[in-house]
């Protein structure tokens, strides 16, 4: 038997290849099955099922490709209602993989098909469990992204969860392997781990979810502090639900080449976003007028969905050479599938036509401390548990999640500061800032961590950011 995690860090989400004699199934994968197909085709091995824990918000899974190209049946748990032909599983189901079993439980709460695949060995022995959205590393899924108008909310979710994680998980042998579908970094859950694996043992000591007294004391906790899910997030539902266009497609279309002409008249005649996915660093000194900056080297998918939302915008990219099919692969991933081609040449190929360029102005956390005095405003766009474990004294707190909430609030006369952590989010924010016609403003390479070494900023008192989820 063989149990393979493949982890995807920009998204923070894992995918499980298990093979068994001559078998093997998949849960939960990633939009590209190329990967997969390698893999199988490499063990010469058949792919007997796809396993689905829930319909993901997070991203599009790749089951119905996967399906489509091994003739493998996909699987879901309980009151699943998928629009295409699948396995609807019963609680308690056994599945066969070579000579390892999986028994689907239900655990409804994070969705009310959400279900647990428990794996049992060649001996029969329970040696992991597969948690999906149910369980993570430090946390529990968010149960509130599930919730109906009228007839189920997310306290009722998390009671739900609650029953589950006590009926279904708890119950189990602490030496069993918890393999979850995300870690730290996904929106699903709020005190994630770093850790991708660990031992159910240690979630039922550590896990703060696991350990509160009561059903009302889980309900109260697991539901505090959590922020607004990303707005992409029911699309991608959609999406997983419903079905989708083959990545093949996608990629077909999205991998035309379009000369600096036609780029210029596509982007006027179809009001498509101009997405640049060059790195914050190349973006400030020279770029087209009004295109965003997301950079690939970052959480480029969680943003790209984050700040558009609609995953049937159109879009036109510019990238750098050779990166073309990493763009649209990851654009993918999160159902941005509307992609009408990409700059050929790249931003080069525009200025060397002269045509129109915009840029940023940028500064050095050691400028900044020669030009900060007690008048200047300073915007930060961190998260608000990052602000409240520390900030520059006086600054104002901006998230960059919710700039379409306050972008139009900024009084464009006034000059101001612009930081995030590290510069990565505090660019997007300026392309954004800059499309919208706000330009008084200068942003800090580095961020927040930069402006620190300096020692000459008054901060707020450090936090630990565990503290102020």
């Amino acid at each position: 038997m063989k149990v393979e995690q493949i982890y995807t860090g920009c998204l923070a989400q894992g995918a499980y290849y298990i093979v068994s004699e001559n078998e093997a199934a998949i849960i939960d994968p990633l939009r590209e099955v190329k990967p997969y197909l390698d893999r199988l085709e490499k063990d010469g091995v058949t792919l007997k099922y796809i396993f689905e824990t829930h319909f993901h918000a997070d991203f599009v899974s790749g089951h119905l490709d996967l399906s489509k190209k091994t003739g493998a049946p996909i699987v879901y748990g309980p009151t699943a209602q998928p629009e295409f032909e699948a396995i609807i599983a019963e609680d308690s189901q056994i599945f066969e993989i070579g000579k390892v079993k999986i028994k689907a439980l239900h655990t409804p709460g994070h969705t009310m098909e959400s279900t647990t695949y428990l794996l049992i060995d060649e001996k029969g022995v329970e040696t992991a469990i597969f948690t999906g959205d149910t369980l993570f590393l430090g946390d529990v899924g968010r149960p509130d992204l599930a919730q109906k108008a009228g007839s189920i909310t997310q306290e009722d979710l998390a009671g739900i969860l609650y029953d589950s994680l006590h009926t279904k998980i708890m119950p189990l042998d602490d030496s069993i392997t918890v393999y979850p579908a995300h870690g730290a970094g996904s929106a699903c859950g709020k005190n994630m781990q770093k850790e991708t694996v660990d031992i159910l043992g240690n979630q039922k000591r550590t896990n703060y979810a696991l350990n509160q007294p009561d059903k009302e004391s889980f309900i109260r906790e697991v539901l505090d502090g959590l922020t607004a899910p990303p707005k992409y997030f029911g699309m991608n539902v959609a999406m997983n639900k419903g079905g989708y266009e083959s990545l093949d497609a996608v990629m077909d279309k999205g991998l035309t080449a379009v000369s600096v002409e036609d780029f210029e008249a596509f982007a006027e005649e179809t009001g498509a976003l101009i997405l640049d996915t060059r790195s914050p660093g190349e973006f400030y000194k020279g770029f087209v007028p009004n295109s965003v900056n997301i950079g690939l080297k970052g959480d480029f998918a969680p943003w790209v969905g984050t700040l558009i939302v609609d995953v049937k915008h159109p879009l036109l990219l510019i990238v750098d050479e050779g990166m073309e099919e990493e763009a649209i692969t990851r654009l993918s991933r999160v159902g941005f599938d509307n992609v009408l081609g990409y700059l050929k040449g790249g931003f080069e190929a525009w200025k060397s036509s002269g045509k129109e360029t915009d840029e940023v102005k940028r500064i050095s956390s050691a400028e900044f401390a020669e030009l900060y005095n007690e008048n200047s405003k300073v915007i930060d766009v961190r998260k608000i548990s990052e602000y409240s474990a520390e900030h520059i004294d006086n600054a104002y707190n901006k998230p960059l999640d919710v700039i379409s909430d306050w972008v139009h609030t900024i009084d464009d006369s006034e000059h101001f500061f612009l930081h995030c952590a590290g510069g990565y989010r505090s660019m997007i924010a300026a392309s954004i800032l800059n499309s919208n016609g706000i330009r008084n403003f200068t942003e800090i390479e580095g961020g927040f961590g930069a402006i620190k070494k300096t020692e000459k900023f008054p901060t707020s008192d450090f936090v630990c950011q565990s503290k102020t989820m």
